[in-house]
């Protein structure tokens, strides 16, 4: 490779983000952004050429604030939303809008496929206990309410393979996307098409990308997309990721670290040399980027219940922050289970969110401060299925996402795991664990090498102060009340 750069990609539900980093050193030289179409359950769908114009824009301003020439870029990654169905017919057209991870309206399909699988041989076989957002409910979705369009489909595709094709003309993915699919072992590294065949008997594989090592280029990129970023080959694509996946490579997570990921989803992820199966079903025991695994517990809703708490209060985030921090951690309060739309840890697509502990006296304080609590009190018992699955905790305890920035979501978690919260000095973190991966790929470097000499320096956001016992109390006792207990 004669370029200087590597590209790492996060293609979001909200946006595409570029950066560019040095392929040796990892130093950030420019990034860009652009947003993608919105999408909201519970029919949540876009159109995959709005991410591929997405991406070619961000490319574009990330070249643009790194002056770069176009023989700089050695090679490119992508890391995207995970789960989402993308279909293409024989002439690799697509052929509907794709459906995404938050697209809940496959539940009669999932719990069908669930009932004829059985919830011990699925976790078994794949690591997780599958909920509406993995692919292969979407898949049957489609094959019963759209049988026109599964007729004509030829390739199959999560979001981050889709783009990588764009890039290659090679239907390829990783261990990390293809477990969260439902029909993929990543322990045995093989799809389980009979859990296709519950669908409909077909010839599934030639359908199915070939899964890559995380070292291993997915190949060239075409000279179609080589002009559309105004780039000279050649240049590398590396096998691309899930986002939270790359996420972890991006931070430099070790076994033993956790991450808190603060976004439109929320989620608590270790990580793990060994496979992890969760008989219970909370622990997504899934694949990550460096032959190793990434077991989590993801959630709905997470930084978007406090989005609707600042316009239900009419106050901006930095206000909604300083209220929530006001609030006094003992003493009744109110409390909340923050189901907003629906839950997918626990299984829950139709619940809604339950505020409860109201008073005459209930001041806008403790509900900034329930609004808050409602979503860390969520991933904090994911974080306890973590570890009754045996994955190890005992390191560092990192802060990500969008709600990462806000004092209340820093301190009120440290509060509640009672150790320090560390905030990265890696804003975007998966775009920069996709370079991670694209510069493994051009020098031929195993990922973890290149993932240990490019963790980014910490900070302590907030040290602990006192565990809201009370509070926690009553959370638990809500969810169970309403026959939503997490526990």
């Amino acid at each position: 490779m004669t370029g200087t750069l590597v590209a790492g990609v996060d293609s979001s539900t909200q946006s595409c983000k570029v950066e560019l980093r040095g392929l040796h050193d990892g130093r950030l030289v420019g990034s860009g952004s652009a947003p993608h179409p919105p999408a909201t359950p519970p029919a949540s769908e876009q159109d995959p050429q709005a991410w591929w114009d997405a991406f070619v824009l961000a490319f574009a301003a990330a070249v643009r604030d790194a002056g770069a020439a176009p023989g700089d870029i050695a090679a490119i990654s992508v890391a995207a939303q995970c789960h989402g169905l993308v279909v293409l017919d024989a002439h690799d057209e697509v052929i509907r809008p794709a459906k995404l991870w938050n697209d809940t309206t496959s539940t009669p399909e999932l719990l069908d496929l669930r009932s004829r699988i059985g919830d011990t041989a699925l976790i078994h076989r794949t690591g997780s206990l599958p909920t509406a957002a993995f692919t292969l409910s979407k898949i049957a979705w489609l094959a019963r309410h759209e049988p026109d369009s599964f007729a004509r489909v030829r390739r199959i595709l999560l979001p981050h393979d889709y783009l990588t094709f764009r890039l290659t003309g090679r239907a390829v993915t990783d261990r990390s996307e293809a477990s969260g699919t439902a029909y993929y072992d990543a322990s045995e590294n093989r799809y389980l098409t009979e859990h296709l065949d519950l669908i409909t008997a077909a010839d599934w594989l030639p359908m199915l990308p070939a899964v890559l090592g995380p070292d291993e280029p997915a190949g060239e990129l075409t000279s179609e997309a080589l002009n559309a970023l105004g780039l000279r080959g050649p240049v590398l694509a590396g096998a691309g990721g899930g986002d939270q996946h790359a996420a972890a490579l991006g931070l430099g997570m070790v076994p033993g670290d956790l991450m808190y990921s603060f976004g439109t989803s929320g989620v608590v992820m270790g990580v793990s040399e060994n496979a992890v199966h969760d008989l219970e079903g909370f622990v997504d025991g899934v694949a990550d980027m460096a032959n190793g695994y990434v077991p989590l517990v993801s959630t709905l809703n997470a930084a978007k219940v406090t989005d609707t708490f600042a316009r239900l209060l009419g106050v901006a985030h930095e206000e909604l922050s300083r209220l929530a921090l006001s609030a006094p951690a003992l003493g009744p309060r109110p409390v909340m289970a923050a189901y907003l739309d629906g839950e997918r840890k626990p299984n829950r697509p139709a619940a809604r969110g339950l505020l409860s502990g109201i008073t005459s006296h209930t001041t806008r304080e403790q509900l900034a401060r329930a609004a808050y609590e409602g979503v860390i009190f969520g991933l904090y018992t994911g974080q306890g299925h973590l570890e009754r699955s045996a994955v190890p905790t005992s390191g560092r305890v990192l802060a990500v996402g969008g709600g990462a920035r806000s004092a209340a979501y820093t301190q009120l978690l440290a509060d509640t795991v009672r150790r320090p919260v560390l905030l990265a000095d890696a804003a975007e973190a998966t775009a920069r664990g996709a370079a991670v991966q694209a510069a493994a790929v051009a020098t031929g470097t195993p990922v973890v090498s290149v993932r240990d000499a490019w963790a980014p320096p910490t900070r302590v956001a907030a040290e602990p102060g006192t565990f809201p016992a009370g509070a926690w109390h009553d959370y638990r006792a809500t969810a169970a009340v309403t026959g939503l207990d997490p526990a």
